[in-house]
């Protein structure tokens, strides 16, 4: 296991390399646990900018591990008919996901990571509202599977579609969906040669630190607002987007 992650990972700075991305899934796991939201819209990004080796495949396996946890707290809360609207969706946005990643050179799927994060942030920020219903909730699956699976944050489509949702049941149903979903999306980049076994050990190896944002953030919730907190993602998602497109395009 270490000797394959000291190949996946810049040998000269491995220590300082982990400090570095466990402390961001710390931070993202804690902010997701207080907002509700957002734990690859935050590390997404700045993985690509500064732990390229965790993106999309480690993050993913966090995110499914931190979905099953908001699974398992409110699993009576599951909408089972949404969940499976929803993974219908997601499915078939993770074999596009699967199609594009297979045809794309590195630099244009940067560019296409980073713009994809910046509608996403777009979307929330303007608040579209869209009604709960089947044929939007099949949508919003495509679009979730298909950014999840390139740049592991499929978040805002759920978001939005389901903001008016009881919040108990939306997390419940988005944590299910999450769940299932990230599992199909690395099983796809698995496929197309995009995760490998550094990386899943990689995934693994943080998950300690996801587990403590996550728990540390039961503490804290009760003293930060909501809409602040979304704000605050929303924003960073947004900078590091561009931060992505800067390094790539800019010579």
């Amino acid at each position: 296991m270490l000797q394959s992650l000291t190949e996946l990972m810049p040998g000269d700075f491995v220590p300082g390399h982990l400090v570095g991305m466990g402390a961001m899934v710390f931070i993202a796991a804690l902010l997701q646990g207080i907002g509700g939201l957002g734990f690859a819209m935050v590390s997404a990004p700045l993985a690509v900018l500064f732990f390229p080796e965790m993106a999309p495949g480690p993050l993913l396996v966090l995110g499914a591990g931190l979905a099953l946890l908001g699974l398992l707290r409110d699993f009576d809360a599951v909408d089972w008919p949404s969940v499976t609207t929803l993974m219908a969706g997601r499915a078939g946005g993770t074999l596009l996901a699967g199609a594009t990643l297979a045809a794309l050179p590195t630099n244009a799927f940067s560019i296409v990571f980073a713009l994809l994060i910046l509608a996403g942030v777009g979307l929330s920020f303007a608040g579209w509202k869209v009604r709960a219903s089947h044929p939007n909730m099949a949508i919003a699956g495509l679009a979730s599977g298909l950014m999840g699976t390139i740049t592991s944050s499929g978040a805002p489509p759920f978001a939005i579609v389901m903001q008016y949702v009881p919040p108990r049941q939306m997390r419940a149903t988005i944590s299910c969906v999450f769940f299932a979903g990230a599992i199909l999306s690395l099983l796809m980049l698995a496929y197309v040669d995009r995760f490998t076994l550094p990386q899943l050990w990689l995934g693994i190896l943080l998950f300690p630190l996801m587990l403590g944002g996550f728990f540390v953030s039961g503490r804290f919730h009760r003293y930060f607002s909501p809409r602040g907190v979304r704000l605050l993602l929303l924003t960073m998602s947004g900078l590091g987007a561009l931060g992505i497109l800067a390094r790539t395009v800019v010579p």
